[in-house]
């Protein structure tokens, strides 16, 4: 991969305002994209903003964006923002996730459809909302941040894991949908990732579970994981699985040991107690 491989195109991430968002923010500044950041928080995107300055490729293009994923009405008007600001999208990366920590019995209906609307409604509209101009323009990409979990069940994310193999289908049949039309879909596929991701996870009762796992704690540290991911879309690779611990084995082993991977996944997925 080129040291600028990406440079001057548009890349819009949501979900930047923390984690494997905000390291693909500043590795993406480094390669001196043209970047939008999108989440809800804008204090946390301006924050993010000055990092990717103060990268060694500095000064780069920098649209700060706040966009509620869930607002899908709100979509439209946005990619217009970002058309008009600095260009149509040459890649968007669908990043932005809720984890939950809960069990099934323990879990609100209303807790389920808040993990959907967040993880797999809000990707679908965003691209929906991007890909008529890519479409036209019969060039672009299209990623999206699954997870293992999109791969594998593990206990207390029955719903999470859900959205993510929704959100693997959903983009794998794009992929072959779009694939004629000169547009390009990868599905990234996380491992334990050193991010906020299980402190920020959603209880039965919608609460935040409010401390990070263990194998959280001793995962891969996301200017890492961006290094990674940013390689693999840079290579058009159709799915990028990017981690370190046991449960990157889990990928290949469900397919032959689909036993001893249920016993994988129910020793290493449980949340500390």
């Amino acid at each position: 991969m080129g040291r600028n491989t990406f440079a001057n195109q548009v890349v819009w991430i949501t979900g930047a305002s923390s984690g494997i968002g905000e390291a693909l923010a500043v590795e993406f500044a480094r390669q001196r994209a043209r970047l939008v950041l999108s989440a809800r928080r804008r204090d946390e995107l301006e924050r993010v903003r000055q990092r990717c300055l103060d990268t060694d490729a500095g000064r780069g293009t920098i649209l700060v964006l706040p966009l509620d994923i869930t607002d899908h009405d709100a979509m439209p008007a946005a990619v217009e923002e970002v058309t008009t600001t600095i260009g149509p999208v040459d890649l968007l990366i669908n990043n932005a996730g809720i984890s939950q920590r809960s069990k099934c019995l323990d879990t609100d209906l209303a807790v389920y459809r808040r993990l959907f609307e967040i993880d797999v409604f809000g990707q679908i509209a965003l691209t929906r909302a991007v890909l008529p101009g890519m479409l036209a323009r019969s060039s672009g990409h299209i990623a999206v941040t699954s997870s293992v979990a999109g791969k594998v069940g593990a206990p207390f994310r029955t719903g999470y894991c859900a959205a993510k193999h929704a959100v693997m289908g959903f983009f794998d049949a794009l992929r072959a949908e779009v694939d004629e039309h000169g547009i390009e879909v990868s599905t990234i596929v996380p491992g334990f990732i050193r991010t906020n991701i299980s402190k920020a996870a959603i209880t039965g009762t919608g609460e935040a579970f409010g401390r990070t796992d263990s194998n959280i704690a001793g995962g891969m540290d996301p200017d890492a994981a961006a290094r990674v991911i940013v390689k693999g879309l840079a290579r058009g690779k159709m799915e990028i699985p990017v981690g370190k611990g046991m449960e990157m084995h889990a990928l290949w082993l469900k397919r032959f040991f689909p036993g001893l991977v249920l016993r994988l996944a129910s020793r290493i997925g449980r949340p500390d107690e």
